[in-house]
């Protein structure tokens, strides 16, 4: 009986270890990740194997992605198919690439960046004390990704970037 134990508690331990050298992500998809612009946008993102000297990591639910250092939390994770956000003073909508993001900078160092004007939306949350946001959004793997799903609306004033904002992104 004894050796069942430890036979069970030797294959527990494995297991556990294997399991701690995983260099998956473990994500949520978003409610319209099903979206077959979703399947468009994660396609395209085989040309995104590398984004800001980041590699890409598997992840383990459907119409997400990530980049960043194994072993170490990801710096860059996508999402498509999040809420399409609609017309909003509170947040800043930045062009760059021809692509249309509202910023959400309350959780600095790291910012929401959200497509306006596309749906589905695909959203990124950047880890700008590892990576440069602007370095992100103009990578063109993601932007090939991201400009499959039409524009059906613009931001009607982008801003220009205030000083802390342009630190976050660079």
């Amino acid at each position: 009986m004894s050796r069942r134990l430890a036979t069970a508690a030797l294959l527990l331990l494995g297991t556990a270890l294997l399991g701690g050298c995983s260099t998956t992500v473990h994500m949520e998809p978003a409610a319209d990740a099903n979206n077959p612009l979703c399947a468009d946008v994660t396609v395209g993102l085989r040309n995104a194997d590398s984004i800001a000297g980041l590699d890409r990591r598997w992840t383990d639910a459907q119409a997400t992605a990530a980049w960043g250092e194994p072993g170490a939390d990801s710096a860059i994770l996508l999402r498509c198919g999040v809420t399409v956000p609609g017309p909003t003073a509170e947040l800043q909508c930045v062009t760059l690439e021809g692509v249309d993001w509202l910023v959400d900078a309350t959780e600095t160092p790291y910012l929401r960046l959200t497509t306006y004007g596309r749906d589905p939306a695909v959203q990124l949350y950047i880890d700008t004390g590892a990576v440069s946001s602007n370095d992100v959004i103009s990578s063109r793997g993601l932007v090939g990704a991201v400009t499959s799903v039409p524009a059906d609306g613009r931001c009607t004033t982008p801003d220009e970037l205030d000083e802390d904002l342009q630190e976050l992104l660079d």
